[in-house]
């Protein structure tokens, strides 16, 4: 059977690890990391994941290695789910056919396999300690059912065992490698680890015989307490319930209204027509007093009455792995077995499977004698060194000089941490093995070039029209060679190799190296060439319009506070990582106040380092103030724990030896206790709802990333009489901007460098929130989130200098837009012209948009804008599902309501849209709506400038009405990339589930193009205008001097 692995992510700014596919024709494995963006990276190289059912981790159990974990288990499982559906929908078709067949003809016919079950998906994940404990801190915001997911932590081996593997199945045999750093008193200082003496061959051979071999401080089930085996039951059994559990959504529970956990949604059942209503009386935790009923409440998803995990510690373990394929058998050799006298027909066959013949003459032949020499399976090894501390723990191993394990292995994929590759430990390792590959995946050597081509090539597009607000995002294709005294073989070739993407490691037939499968970087200098001549024409126009005086005059006009705070767009797509577009989050960035990041989803921080170099980017974190999430779909939040540990490191070395006592006045406060830590600047805010200030002191547990040296404060949008206030609080205490403590409020104020901070519940999920930040300069700057139209956002966005809103859709799918409680682009600059916003920024887009949203025909109309607000007693599990005997307004299919990323996590209390069948499931009240008529000519009255979102997008605040005037170009654009538009737009309509919506794409058909050629559809798209013109038209010119309205 033909196998081989192949590298599919290296070391660079935005995808800071190694990750291997090993290919077999039944099944994947993924072996290395899973950081942020793997996943888009899978997406970017078309890496097909379908069949990956195993998954070993390399490495410590830190974020840096399994950031992109929960992110890419989600799309598995539903991958896996999606497999299983359509399997089971084939065979129930097979069977039913055979059940006809045998009524048709009598018995007998079909009884065949008359009953078949689809075996059950399922994904385990292999690793070192804490990865159970890691993913179990995901269950407030993960949940799947019936796709199991297993846990194994490899345990050190017992020294008294055979070299059986760790773990084998059909197809490989794994030997897992627990590897821990030196002991600390074992370790040289630092000036002695930068230049050691060289050791000889003779001194490594002489140590690997004679030194013991060091603790490698493995987890053995043998040695955990009675205390740690059930804390690790009961991770277990967290994570069996998020993805495996027979949670119903119309599981109610009767109980005495007085025992009722709010928030929650409350029911009754007529007595004579036994249906469900919603309760509308007193409420739990109200001033009125309750009757005496009892009521029916939703059951809880097991997994969220674990109200805190157990804690654990952080590991020092280091996962590496040796994998080997099976023994092959050697070739049959016919014409030996007929002299031997063995009759072709069966008699083969047995021999080839390993049983003895007897042949007529009586003589038994046995299988070696006809059968070749059998072949010793083909295998490699992944090893991953942190640090130069784990080099001699990693030599010392026993299994590098067990034949039985290290037999036949014919490369090492070595993923090593800064400085490693350099030890001389590991040199002499190296030259002991010369007739192993060595692969180096180090960020000392790799390239850091462009690993999200398709997202590079459209920042490098863009930048050509507008150079001031599209960057390039910075890389180097260059390599760092490998110094000139590594290790050579005899023959002078280098034993070491640099690894790229799309290497490939064969086992069978032939064990090799293959380099000459790896992709070449991105030219960007064949991008540059490649774009039209009529663009760039028309984009210097454009620019020549912007620097005359009239323009510059304008803008000199707007008096416009901070008119030099900047946005910077890190990620504008929804739901899922994109080609084009990355999730959600944003930077903000204001002089004399600091820096602010609004939702922070997956590879934040790589999309921040494609933007600002290192000197810049460490001044980015150091004037990090707050970063506020806006709820808890995984989109909007997994980025966060990697910029915490950025910012911790960049402000205290990754430390937390300084002011250790301070800790304690965040963990356990006082009012005044927390006045003094708000006056310690090196401090970072995280803003958001409980959840998931909870969600981060879980995984604060399993890894030192900073969660010490933050200050957690919790928000909640009130309403009384008609008026919205925000309530703040850090672990229980109250505190605010404008409390009766003044020194509260200055402490405050000083931590954060606002003035105000102002947040509304919102109609999208249990806890969504949107947010208005107001500054000491007068700048106000609001941000959505997740949303429908709200009262309460506009309420507190009032007069907002910027508002950045969500346009998940465009107008012709307000329906999808109600339905999956978004906003469509006019719903959006409605919700702006009511709050009286100066400028608006549009955000969030369906990534079925893959490069530039649909924004036409929105100015000049009036709006009947449905402004919805959260319910503030809807269950804090489960939002929004229909209710049984209740009418609804919109009625759509939960499959076709699932957004693609980790949105059923929405079954866990987030945005769970309505489902056709009311029979059979349950909702909340709906939430409030109001209808206001908005008119969009506002836009003119008032002097109103919108501008739209594309990542890597920087621009000021006093700039954000030039986005409008480059609108042409990027029309033209796009106008001028038929084969790629055409490419982006048959993934989103063409792609079954398994790809589309799982792997960054909506299930988007375009309606109005049914009926329609191929090349019909194609100039619709483009807008049936001329491909490839040299010059610009008379039209377009009176666009430019005209300004080139966004909408027309």
């Amino acid at each position: 059977m033909k196998s081989f692995a192949q590298i599919i992510s290296t070391p660079t700014s935005d995808t800071l690890g190694t990750t291997l596919v090993l290919h077999f024709d039944n099944k994947r494995y993924l072996i290395g990391n899973l950081h942020e963006g793997l996943q888009r990276t899978s997406i970017e190289r078309g890496t097909r994941l379908i069949k990956v059912a195993d998954v070993f981790l390399t490495g410590k159990t830190e974020w840096k290695n399994t950031g992109g974990m929960i992110g890419m288990i989600l799309t598995l499982a539903d991958v896996a789910s999606v497999s299983a559906a359509a399997t089971t929908e084939y065979w129930t078709k097979k069977q039913t056919k055979r059940a006809q067949l045998q009524s048709e003809d009598g018995p007998g016919i079909g009884s065949r396999d008359s009953v078949i079950t689809p075996a059950k998906p399922f994904l385990k994940i292999h690793g070192g300690p804490n990865i159970t404990h890691t993913l179990a801190t995901a269950r407030r915001f993960v949940f799947r059912k019936g796709t199991p997911v297993e846990i194994n932590e490899f345990k050190e081996r017992q020294s008294n065992q055979q070299w059986e593997p760790n773990w084998r199945d059909e197809n490989i045999q794994v030997w897992a490698m627990p590897i821990g750093p030196l002991e600390s008193n074992n370790k040289l200082s630092f000036r002695k680890r930068q230049s050691p003496r060289k050791r000889s061959l003779d001194d490594y051979q002489e140590d690997l015989i004679h030194s013991p071999r060091t603790d490698d401080r493995g987890p053995n089930e043998s040695n955990m307490s009675e205390e740690d085996i059930r804390n690790e039951e009961i991770r277990r059994e967290v994570i069996s319930d998020m993805f495996g559990s027979n949670w119903r959504l119309d599981a109610l529970v009767e109980m005495p209204i007085a025992s009722v956990k709010m928030p929650a949604t409350l029911f009754t059942r007529d007595t004579i027509t036994k249906k469900l209503a919603n309760y509308t009386g007193p409420m739990p935790g109200g001033n009125q007093a309750l009757p005496d009923i009892n009521v029916l409440v939703r059951k809880p998803w097991p997994a969220s009455q674990i109200a805190e995990l157990p804690p654990t510690k952080p590991s020092s373990i280091a996962m590496s792995y040796i994998i080997r394929n099976y023994p092959q058998r050697g070739k049959f050799d016919p014409e030996k077995a007929v002299a031997l006298g063995v009759a072709k027909g069966p008699q083969f066959r047995q021999l080839v499977n390993g049983e003895s013949v007897i042949t007529k003459n009586g003589h038994t032949v046995l299988p070696e004698q006809v059968m070749g020499e059998t072949k010793p399976g083909a295998g490699f090894a992944v090893v991953e060194l942190p640090s130069r501390d784990y080099v001699e723990p990693l030599v010392k191993r026993p299994e590098w000089t067990a034949p039985e394990v290290i037999e036949a292995v014919n490369s090492i994929v070595w993923n090593l941490g800064p400085g490693v590759t350099s030890d001389p430990t590991l040199r002499a390792f190296m030259i002991q093995h010369p007739h192993i590959k060595h692969i180096v995946s180090s960020p000392d050597h790799c390239s850091d070039s462009l690993s999200m081509g398709s997202a590079a090539a459209a920042a490098i597009r863009l930048n050509q029209i507008d150079p001031e607000r599209f960057i390039i995002p910075i890389h180097n294709n260059t390599e760092t060679p490998i110094s000139t005294d590594t290790p050579y073989a005899t023959d002078s070739q280098p034993v070491c190799i640099i690894a790229k993407i799309g290497m490939k490691i064969h086992l069978e037939p032939t064990s090799l190296v293959d380099e000459s499968t790896a992709e070449p970087s991105l030219n960007t200098a064949s991008v540059i060439e490649a774009t039209p001549k009529n663009v760039l024409l028309l984009a210097n126009a454009i620019r020549q319009e912007i620097n005359s005086k009239n323009i510059q005059k304008e803008l000199s006009r707007q008096n416009l506070p901070s008119p030099d705070a900047e946005i910077v767009c890190l990620g504008t797509g929804s739901a899922l990582p994109s080609k084009y577009r990355n999730v959600s989050a944003t930077l903000l960035r204001v002089p004399g106040c600091g820096s602010y990041l609004l939702d922070c989803g997956e590879n934040t921080l790589g999309q921040l380092r494609r933007i600002y170099g290192p000197e810049e980017m460490l001044e980015v974190l150091r004037d990090l103030k707050m970063i506020w999430i806006s709820h808890l779909h995984a989109d909007h939040h997994l980025g966060t724990a990697s910029v915490i540990k950025a910012w911790y490191e960049a402000i205290y070395g990754g430390s937390d030896e300084d002011n250790g006592s301070m800790n304690q006045e965040i963990e356990d406060p006082t009012p005044g206790s927390l006045t003094r830590a708000f006056n310690d600047h090196k401090r970072l805010c995280i803003v958001s709802e409980i959840a998931y200030l909870k969600w981060l002191k879980d995984y604060s547990s399993a890894e030192d990333f900073g969660y010490k040296k933050i200050i957690p404060l919790a928000v909640w949008g009130v309403l009384e009489d008609r008026k919205y206030s925000t309530e703040i609080k850090c672990n229980g205490i109250k505190v605010g901007f404008n409390t009766s403590d003044p020194q509260m409020n200055s402490g405050l104020k000083a931590v954060t460098g606002l003035s105000n901070l102002d947040a509304a519940n919102v109609s999208h999920c249990h806890g969504a929130k949107a947010v208005s930040l107001t500054f000491p300069t007068g700048f106000k700057f609001s941000y959505s989130g997740d949303c429908r139209p709200s009262v309460g956002f506009t309420q507190i966005g009032k007069n907002s200098t910027v508002l950045l809103h969500e346009a998940t859709f465009d107008d012709e799918l307000a329906g999808d837009a109600v339905a999956k409680k978004h906003c469509t682009t006019s719903e959006a600059i409605g919700v702006g012209v009511a709050m009286g916003a100066r400028r608006i920024l549009l955000t969030h887009f369906s990534q079925r948009y893959q490069k530039i949203a649909m924004m036409d025909g929105i100015e000049g109309h009036e709006l009947p804008l449905k402004f919805e607000d959260a319910d503030p007693n809807a269950d804090a599990e489960n939002t929004n599902m229909p209710l049984e005997g209740v009418p609804e307004t919109e009625t759509i299919p939960l499959s076709e309501l699932v957004e693609n990323d980790a949105s059923m996590e929405d079954m866990l209390g987030t945005s769970t849209p309505p489902s056709r069948n009311s029979e059979s499931r349950l909702a909340s009240s709906p939430p409030k709506t109001i209808t206001q008529r908005v008119d969009l000519s506002a836009l003119r009255k008032r002097d109103m400038k919108v501008g739209v979102c594309f990542d890597y997008m920087r621009v000021k605040v006093k700039d954000i009405a030039l986005l409008e005037k480059i609108t042409p170009a990027l029309i033209k654009l796009y106008e001028n990339e038929p084969e790629l538009a055409e490419k982006s737009v048959a993934s989103v309509e063409d792609k079954d589930e398994e790809e589309a919506g799982k792997q960054g794409t909506v299930n988007g058909n375009v309606e109005d193009g049914k009926g329609l050629s191929k090349a019909e559809k194609k100039k619709k798209r483009m807008g049936g205008g001329k491909m490839g013109r040299t010059e610009i038209s008379e039209e377009e010119r009176k666009a430019v001097r005209s300004g080139g309205r966004l909408f027309s």
